[in-house]
């Protein structure tokens, strides 16, 4: 166990001793340096993971396969990726009770409430797609080989099976 005490914060207020774990023996400033900075950077690693799962969607598709799922994570730090190459180029569209931030150093939740208005002022690299018929699908007489997985809609009141048994239920209540 290290007992860490700092001797100030950015804030007003009393600074709390952080108490950290490590198996390690024979700590010197160096180790003591990093595990301290680790600690710190566990905020920035969780709001990322919160950001990409609620904002980008990271895990609302139900993929079937593992290739999918890591198709649509590398497809998630792309567009991840690409919001933060778009800062500089971002205007601040912020809500009005919210504080300006500093020019050109957004958060990629405020570059992508401007990257409507930043999509539309881009040039078009490609031309509008051509019209093209449907494609064959699946030839006929073939069932699909996965069967695609029949999930739970939530729902939680029970119902009947049958028109009969509802019928039965509903005479047996009023008697």
């Amino acid at each position: 166990m290290i007992r860490i005490q700092s001797e100030r914060l950015p804030h007003t207020g009393t600074p709390e001793p952080v108490w950290l774990w490590t198996s390690a023996r024979g700590i010197d400033d160096e180790l003591l340096d990093s595990l301290w900075s680790a600690w710190l950077r566990r905020f920035d690693i969780e709001h990322t993971f919160r950001f990409l799962k609620q904002t980008l969607g990271w895990t609302v598709p139900q993929v079937r396969d593992p290739e999918a799922a890591d198709r649509w994570t590398w497809l998630i730090i792309a567009a991840f990726t690409q919001l933060a190459a778009a800062r500089s180029l971002a205007a601040d569209l912020r809500l009005p009770w919210e504080a300006t931030a500093t020019p050109g150093r957004l958060t990629q939740a405020r570059v992508r409430l401007a990257f409507p208005d930043l999509h539309a002022n881009l040039p078009r690299l490609t031309s509008v797609p051509k019209p093209s018929k449907p494609g064959p699908g699946r030839p006929a007489g073939q069932r699909n080989r996965i069967k695609a997985p029949i999930r739970d809609p939530g729902k939680k009141a029970k119902r009947d099976k049958t028109l009969t048994q509802r019928k039965q239920r509903l005479t047996s209540a009023q008697a």
